[in-house]
């Protein structure tokens, strides 16, 4: 911006400039984004209620953060029966290869009434919870709950 476009032209000559007449220029900095006295007299409002004023904020490679794809009980219902009706099912539960579909985990949002038996790394433990009582199994490397609670004198080996 050019100097005689600023608004401190239209200011001066006025005594106070816009400021008041009472506290001038107080409680804002050199720099817009800084506070004033956050080192000295209001170090005990920066411990309050600002801890985290004087963090740096730091870069987070996106290559870090790996997104995951993610089903719903509801939209493997939609496909149970699709592949049912394609398939003409003979066995009572339907397989279901959520690998082979490109999800990576699947979230107990929604029912399902249909027995399926579902290929999947990962689920929640909702969703292992509402196949089960369908009737149905998931089939994971991971399918040990994380809150597994251990009767006294078994080993963790033994289960």
């Amino acid at each position: 911006m050019t100097h005689k476009l600023r608004k401190i032209r239209k200011k001066r000559g006025s005594r106070t400039q816009g400021y008041g007449r009472v506290g001038q220029h107080r409680k804002s900095s050199s720099k817009g984004f800084r506070k004033v006295g956050r080192h000295k007299h209001l170090w005990s409002y920066v411990l309050r209620y600002e801890p985290e004023y004087f963090k740096k904020i730091r870069f987070k490679s996106p290559r870090g953060i790996a997104e995951k794809n993610v089903i719903n009980l509801k939209e493997l219902e939609e496909i149970a029966v699709r592949l049912s009706t394609k398939k003409k099912a003979r066995r009572a539960k339907i397989l279901v290869d959520l690998e082979e579909m490109g999800f990576d985990k699947l979230l107990g949002e929604g029912r399902i009434t249909v027995p399926v038996s579902v290929k999947v790394q990962s689920c929640s433990e909702a969703a292992l919870r509402k196949i089960e009582e369908a009737g149905g199994e998931v089939l994971t490397e991971k399918l040990r709950p994380k809150n597994l609670k251990l009767e006294t004198g078994t080993r963790h080996e033994d289960i």
